[in-house]
């Protein structure tokens, strides 16, 4: 499995086994457990890089003081054998929860002293919360056993920066905040806003050779990771990043811990404190010596997505260096105060973002007077406007803040980027092309219609400070309306069609092609088919061919950027390469949305990424091989692990079967459409039946499907009234078969009914025969008789000849389909090296030149849906509405004049008639 497919599979175990266990608890057992699996495979992994065998291992106990401090001072702590995770797992039913509890217990122990602040308390959380996986000592054990199996499978060694743990780690963490509700705040940022804010942050700091981050209420940590990633990409040593983080809750500190230790961060790059950041703020001190050991906190950057409007104590804090130039946030709402913290830490060349809630662009009192110094002071850079609904647990809008301590210009950028998502689940989510286009808009300070303008501070001045996004930005859809000409009396309005500006900029001469104008404001469309007018214009037809040249060499490239540096590709930059190859290529385009094409990149991107990290990790040799494709059923009540076939390592087999095996999935996929045929011809003869014939037996109670039995039940009845001489023969040698006639008998009796043509039957040994075969043959000659076209015994007879022919292509749809499934595990397996490398261009490469290639058609079906859209609106005069009330007026007039009945009945329908004539 890939790790997007372990990652679901360990999601999908944790979250039936936590039972009755919140989320937002249940995450910190399992993240602990994965967590102390991971420092024992690493401390085994140092041990046999060391040269230490199976044995050597066994023997390790906390008692050899040399050994326990030769590992102390190379990983920072020490695991005894009995304490390994793997040894838990070896331990099999003799496993006990106590075993946990001694292995923290020691763990907390045999910290190295340089090691503390990183390791110290860490499993605090974990320890403390055994006790609610179960009311005993044996529930405990064997929900933990569970859990341990679960994660087992995880491989804690992988080489990318991205690796397969950190996915699963960050999987996890996000999977249980979407199910934390309120409380999945208090831990979790989501991926793409985290990734949006790393983005501009990395952008600021790429040209530094050492880089200090900071998140002050860091939660599990991913932010201020994602950060660092985005960070790593400029950076030539990954080790020159160091990671300052602060957060309140211990259970969430210690994910914070654990996620960086995880990710590969060394140590002595790790600064975490566990404490109130309002209250506790950095720099350290020596209570003992305040002066001299004063060591202040400036970074490079600061990150954070701080409690939303939470109340603080803003009490004797005038003075308090983080806020006296700006002022105090109210106490019923601290989000200016995170704010200023932010603001403060950061370096005179450093930059900051901050999510919060969009209330602090325009709330005054305290906030309109921070608001208005920090306008003043030119320290608010950037603001953005995420969608609402995209934060897990709360639906209120919220926005990013972008500060610099000193800045060129004084201007702000405002960026409304409310409506760039896309739904998934009850959550809104940022797409790649939207954080793309929202990070270029940022850093290249863009004016766009309706998404984003540079806004002068007198501007904001006149708006009193109020930084509310629609004051600056309007990007609301325009709202319908109607001309009350083109209503009245037809035609389409130039003022809509102008509208479309963009493409008749794009194609001067396509405006008088596709529209009659007379010299009115109005138009016609004067072509019968739009579309084919469209694609028949030769400006149209030079633009295709113009975007189509544009990539011709798309496919080459990227073969040559993937396929043929396949285990030398550098995974995190790659796609920023691929991206700016795009960008350039649509140079010049016009219409083209370069943010779709990025999207259409960005797509395959995940799987292709995916992919290079396992032929990075294993070899190319990775593209040929196959896996036992492992599924959980349910046995003896329980769920068990079972191998259901194969799965293509990297390859998947239906890709394989389309290119190579076209012929063996041909037959196949006929054999499979016959079966939707018969299903489909058992709809048309439950259509054709009376109600009568629908109350019949052979239907369900549904009356949407046959009852076999019942079937088979009515053919013989049918065919019990069909009679001739053999017919009659064969039925007296049945009813005797029935009777246990002895073989004399059954001989006898063939020789005497020489009306039946025993030689078409197969007979026993003892020239018998058996009743499963008179039956065949009895059958056959029942089917020669036709029953009366359209009867419902002709019917019934077609229904059984469907099933029992279904019947058969079932089987063979299951045989061919296994031998189609060996067959294509060998051909993997038995690939050359070209052959793989054309499977995967097809995987990787055909999606993503195919969907770039397919963004003109988006275009231009666009253009034709607008002006269909158009045309149908004003299609429809009100003088064609009045005229056909008129005829359905008349028409109804004539009607009730020729209705009869009594006289008061002629005398109602005379009143009716002169109300309609509006008499």
């Amino acid at each position: 499995m890939n790790k997007q497919q372990l990652a679901s599979k360990i999601w999908a175990s944790a979250n039936e086994m936590r039972s009755k266990i919140e989320a937002n608890e249940y995450k910190d057992y399992i993240l602990g457990f994965v967590f102390y699996k991971f420092l024992s495979d690493k401390e085994v992994r140092f041990l046999k890089e060391n040269d230490y065998d199976e044995e050597d291992i066994k023997n390790l106990t906390e008692e050899d003081e040399e050994q326990v401090k030769f590992i102390q001072q190379n990983i920072g702590y020490f695991i005894s054998y009995d304490n390994l995770f793997s040894t838990w797992i070896e331990k099999g039913i003799d496993f006990n929860v106590s075993d946990v509890h001694d292995a923290l217990s020691a763990f907390s122990r045999l910290i190295n002293s340089s090691h503390k602040k990183v390791f110290d308390g860490i499993f605090t959380t974990l320890e403390t919360g055994l006790t609610k996986l179960g009311d005993s000592a044996a529930s405990q054990t064997k929900a933990i056993s569970s859990l341990i199996q679960l994660i087992k499978v995880i491989p804690m060694n992988g080489k990318q920066d991205y690796d397969v743990l950190g996915f699963i780690y960050e999987y996890l963490i996000s999977m249980f905040a979407a199910n934390a509700g309120k409380k999945a705040g208090e831990f979790y940022t989501p991926h793409e806003v985290s990734l949006l804010m790393s983005e501009i942050v990395a952008n600021h700091v790429k040209d530094r050779d050492e880089i200090k981050i900071y998140d002050p209420t860091s939660g599990s940590g991913s932010l201020l990771i994602n950060i660092g990633q985005s960070v790593a990409k400029h950076i030539n040593d990954e080790n020159n990043i160091k990671y300052y983080a602060q957060e309140l809750k211990g259970n969430t500190y210690n994910l914070t811990r654990m996620n960086l230790v995880m990710r590969g961060v060394l140590p002595d790059n790790i600064m975490t404190r566990n404490g109130d950041t309002l209250e506790e703020d950095w720099p350290f001190f020596d209570d003992n010596d305040p002066v001299n050991t004063y060591d202040p906190l400036y970074v490079d950057a600061v990150v954070s997505n701080p409690p939303y409007s939470q109340k603080w104590d803003p009490s004797n804090k005038d003075n308090d260096p983080r806020y006296a130039e700006y002022g105090l946030a109210p106490k019923t709402k601290a989000d200016y105060a995170f704010l200023l913290h932010d603001l403060f830490h950061i370096k005179s060349n450093g930059i900051m973002t901050i999510v919060l809630p969009h209330g602090v662009l325009f709330r005054g009192g305290e906030e309109g007077e921070i608001r208005k110094n920090l306008i003043e002071k030119d320290k608010i850079d950037a603001i953005i406007g995420l969608p609402a609904n995209i934060f897990f647990g709360t639906s209120i809008p919220t926005i990013i803040l972008v500060l610099k301590q000193q800045r060129e210009n004084d201007d702000v950028l405002i960026v409304d980027a409310s409506k760039g998502f896309i739904k998934e689940g009850k959550n809104n989510k940022l797409q790649a092309s939207d954080i793309k286009k929202i990070v270029d808009t940022v850093i290249n300070r863009e004016k766009i219609e309706k998404y984003s303008r540079v806004v002068t501070k007198n501007e904001i001045r006149e708006n009193d400070y109020n930084l509310n996004i629609p004051r600056y930005i309007d990007s609301a859809e325009a709202n319908e309306s109607w001309d009350i000409y083109a209503t009245m009396f037809g035609g389409i309005p130039k003022s809509e069609i102008n509208r479309l500006n963009g493409y008749w900029e794009a194609f001067p001469n396509l405006k008088q092609a596709l529209f009659e104008d007379n010299g009115s404001p109005y138009v016609t469309v004067k072509v019968d088919n739009v579309k084919q007018a469209i694609l028949a214009n030769k400006q149209v037809k030079s633009f295709t061919s113009n975007y189509k040249n544009a990539f011709k060499g798309l496919r080459e490239y990227l073969v040559l950027e993937l396929i043929d540096e396949s285990t030398k590709v550098k995974i995190p930059q790659e796609e920023t390469r691929l991206s700016h190859y795009i960008f350039d290529s649509l140079n010049g385009t016009p219409l083209v949305d370069k943010y779709q094409a990025y999207q259409v990149l960005d797509d395959e991107w995940q799987i292709i990424s995916i992919d290079l990290e396992m032929i990075q990790t294993e070899g190319f040799g990775a593209v040929k091989k196959v896996d036992e494709n492992i599924v959980i059923k349910k046995k003896d009540g329980k769920d068990t692990e079972v191998q259901d076939g194969f799965i293509g390592h990297i390859l998947p087999f239906d890709l394989v079967q389309k290119s190579l095996l076209s012929e063996e999935l041909l037959k196949l996929t006929e054999k499979q459409n016959r079966l939707l045929e018969i299903v489909n011809e058992y709809s048309e003869i439950i259509e054709s039946f009376s109600e009568e014939e629908k109350d019949s037996s052979i239907l369900n109670d549904s009356n949407d499907a046959f009852v076999t039995a019942e079937v088979n039940k009515q053919i013989k009845e049918i065919y019990s009234e069909v009679s001739n001489l053999e017919i009659d023969g064969l039925n007296a040698y049945s009813r005797l078969l029935d009777a246990k006639a002895k073989k004399a008998e059954q001989l006898d009796f063939i020789a005497q009914h020489t009306e039946v043509a025993w030689h078409h039957i197969e007979s026993k040994k003892d020239k018998t025969y058996a009743k499963a075969k008179v039956n065949a043959y009895l059958k056959q000659l029942q089917a020669k008789f036709s029953f009366p076209e359209d009867s419902f015994e002709a019917k019934v007879v077609i229904v059984s000849d469907l099933m029992a022919e279904e019947k058969r292509i079932k089987a063979e749809v299951k045989k061919a389909d296994n031998e189609l499934h060996l067959k294509t595990k060998v051909v993997i397996e038995s690939l050359s090296d070209d052959e793989a490398s054309a499977l995967l261009s097809q995987k990787w490469i055909s999606p993503i030149v195919n969907g770039i290639s397919e963004l003109p058609d988006t275009v231009l079906n666009k253009l034709v849906s607008e002006i269909a859209e158009l045309t149908d609106k004003y299609a429809v005069t009100y003088a064609d509405v009045t005229d056909e009330l008129v005829k359905v007026e008349q028409s109804l007039i004539q009607m009730i004049g020729e209705l009869d009945g009594s006289d008061f009945d002629i005398k109602g329908l005379s009143e009716f008639q002169s109300l309609i004539k509006g008499e």
